[in-house]
């Protein structure tokens, strides 16, 4: 095996074993977060008392769900029931896989005993697998989701079980429709589905939230629908469904979902820190794109982690602050506004750029523009005179 081979699978490996690590710990933590500022909201305390302000209670938990007794519903179907949490866990913690967390690291030649040179010429990518398809795989991966949950409420053989996993088949597939579609306006302007690149991008213009503004609010909208998290969690709606497609499981089978949501969660929180918010890309500063370094790592790292807590914040804040939509709220939501309103979206930039091209203006402060408008008149719309006309009706009444 040649030097360069053995240096290829040895960063492969450090960053495969370490990125998911860690990854597992913040799905760990992401659960002790979310109750300890839910009890904040809500003026309490939260877990405190296994560990310095509770922080060993996810552990507590986990030994709990390992060591409780499994139930078997008498009408199962085994095979699809074992099958389901896995299919809801596996594909939120691969998509992670391709998302870029950091600046390259400079590449290495050293000599070990026993096991020869290891060698890796040019920079390190700070990403488990720079796939030239990245969002796509995304998209394709993030999909697969939804028959995870699906089979959960068919095979638990439950009336309660079965109208979760109904509800998310059409909840998640009509907002898949949107997620997908709010991106394509990233492709138009990065010109690339590499999600590197897309990065790259932003560091020669400016951050897609301030160019694509719409597209932001549509994917944020639609990434809260596809990890079921309120007020779109309608799956698993406690007071309709006494906890919907997951009533049936135990111990760490019912475990597995909620680390599947809290996984989903993060990886969203990435993918949006990463397609409108630059990445690990420091704001007003281009000393993070100079030559590859051990301090440039850690401090893009840093950035790119300040982002992604920012978006599980947001998360959490959400879910303890609005109510829970009904579904034929839901479900218009998705089709009659989501759904035109991207497509329009599309057609509108596409202009844009094409005709910035022609005349031969600069592009950003167009966008910029455009889109607060286009957001003004997006949330005006969207208001129907309930929340801020109303408020001002009712103030000067």
């Amino acid at each position: 095996m040649t030097p360069d081979i053995k240096g290829f699978l040895l960063a492969a490996t450090v960053k495969i074993v370490v990125v998911f690590s860690v990854w597992m710990i913040a799905i760990m933590l992401a659960t002790w977060l979310e109750r300890r500022g839910s009890a904040f909201m809500q003026d309490r305390l939260g877990p405190n008392r296994v560990g310095p302000a509770g922080l060993l209670q996810p552990v507590a938990d986990g030994l709990k769900n390992f060591l409780k007794e499994e139930t078997w519903p008498k009408w199962v179907d085994q095979p699809l029931f074992l099958l389901a949490p896995l299919m809801s866990f596996i594909p939120s913690l691969i998509t992670f896989a391709v998302i870029p967390f950091a600046a390259p690291l400079p590449g290495f030649d050293f000599t070990l005993p026993l096991l020869g040179r290891f060698t890796y010429q040019g920079p390190i990518p700070m990403v488990v697998a720079d796939l030239p398809i990245g969002l796509l795989f995304i998209l394709a991966i993030s999909s697969l989701a939804v028959y995870g949950i699906v089979l959960a409420g068919w095979s638990s053989a439950s009336k309660y079980s079965m109208l979760g996993g109904i509800r998310s088949s059409a909840q998640m597939i009509s907002y898949e429709i949107a997620l997908g579609l709010s991106v394509i306006t990233v492709f138009i302007l990065s010109g690339n589905v590499t999600l590197s690149e897309v990065v790259a991008a932003q560091q020669r213009t400016v951050w897609f939230v301030l160019a694509l503004t719409v597209a932001f609010v549509l994917f944020l909208v639609s990434a809260f629908a596809e990890t079921n998290r309120l007020p779109f969690d309608l799956p698993e709606a406690e007071a309709e469904l006494v906890t919907g497609y997951h009533t049936e499981y135990s111990a760490m089978k019912f475990s597995m979902f909620y680390v599947a949501e809290y996984a989903a969660i993060l990886t969203m929180s990435a993918l949006i820190a990463t397609l409108f918010f630059g990445g690990w890309d420091i704001p007003f500063t281009r000393w993070d794109e100079g030559p590859p370094s051990v301090a440039r790592c850690a401090a893009t790292l840093l950035a790119f982690g300040t982002k992604t807590g920012f978006f599980l914040l947001f998360y959490i804040w959400v879910r303890w602050t609005l109510p829970r939509f009904r579904f034929d709220q839901l479900m218009e939501l998705g089709w009659k506004v989501m759904l035109p309103v991207a497509l329009g979206y599309i057609t509108v930039i596409g202009l844009v750029v094409w005709g910035a091209e022609r005349v031969g203006v600069a592009l950003a402060p167009v966008l910029i523009g455009l889109n607060l408008v286009a957001t003004a008149g997006l949330l005006w719309g969207l208001d129907r005179g309930r929340l801020l006309a109303g408020a001002r009706a009712r103030r000067a009444a």
